[in-house]
């Protein structure tokens, strides 16, 4: 492999905090590779690029990002500043999924809260608390379907 830095699966594991088999199918599937093999074992011997782009694949991977808008996020990489709007955009639609993610994660937490409290109301006898506490669990199930 010349004269470039090489490391093995298990330190690109470690680095990038990919599990082995996630490299392995990593390359598989095209995304990274292919990965060039020591000559007197066959093992991987990852480079530099490659570890590079494992480490932007761990973290658009941490993010939700699917296998098809990583392969696009490296195309568009490789171009640069050409293709910064296309990254941009990928980018954002991202966020935009993961802020209406959050939006009905806060819904379901509201529900299980109301619930909660209108389950401590009844085992405290506490009418009034019960009837205010469904009365905002009728108000979360709207938002909640």
């Amino acid at each position: 492999m010349g004269d470039m830095t090489s490391f093995t699966i298990q330190q690109v594991a470690r680095r990038s905090g990919l599990s082995e088999p996630t490299l392995r199918y990593y390359e598989d599937v095209g995304l990274v590779g292919p990965i060039g093999r020591d000559t007197s074992s066959g093992h991987r011997r990852y480079g530099d690029a490659d570890v590079d782009a494992l480490e932007a694949l761990a973290c658009l991977r941490a993010a939700g990002v699917g296998i098809d808008d990583m392969r696009t996020y490296l195309a568009n990489r490789s171009r640069g500043r050409e293709a910064a709007g296309e990254q941009r955009d990928l980018l954002l639609r991202h966020a935009e999924r993961i802020e209406a993610e959050i939006v009905a994660q806060r819904v379901r937490l509201a529900y299980l809260r109301a619930k909660a409290a209108l389950w401590d109301a009844r085992d405290r006898g506490d009418a009034a608390a019960e009837a205010e506490a469904t009365e905002r669990v009728v108000g979360v199930i709207g938002d909640l379907r």
